[in-house]
């Protein structure tokens, strides 16, 4: 799918498969991670960005923190708050990496 995509075109694509790898097909909510998938998706997937990914507690605030429609489940919307939330301070930090540099 991703012949001839640019880098950033592949970075989305990989986001969008990486939720719904995680995504149970025999779940009867659908297009959303339970719980327990997505503290799995947290150890596996984002253990160098994210601390305490191995602890359930700390997880489960997170969870708690992005289900904005409080229903135990991760949406592909609240998925995406998680990356801009990890996004956000790296891009500040290359930035300022560019300023320092260039002084």
């Amino acid at each position: 799918m991703a012949d001839g995509y640019t880098e950033l075109e592949k970075a989305v694509v990989v986001l969008v498969e990486n939720f719904y790898k995680y995504v149970s097909k025999h779940s009867l909510v659908k297009n959303k991670i339970s719980k327990g998938s997505f503290r799995k998706m947290l150890q596996k997937e984002l253990n160098h960005m994210l601390t305490d990914t191995g602890n359930r507690k700390a997880a489960d605030k997170l969870i708690q923190n992005l289900d904005a429609n409080h229903d135990g489940r991760i949406s592909f919307d609240e998925y995406w708050t998680l990356i801009g939330g990890i996004t956000s301070p790296i891009a500040n930090l290359i930035r300022q990496q560019e300023q320092q540099s260039s002084s």
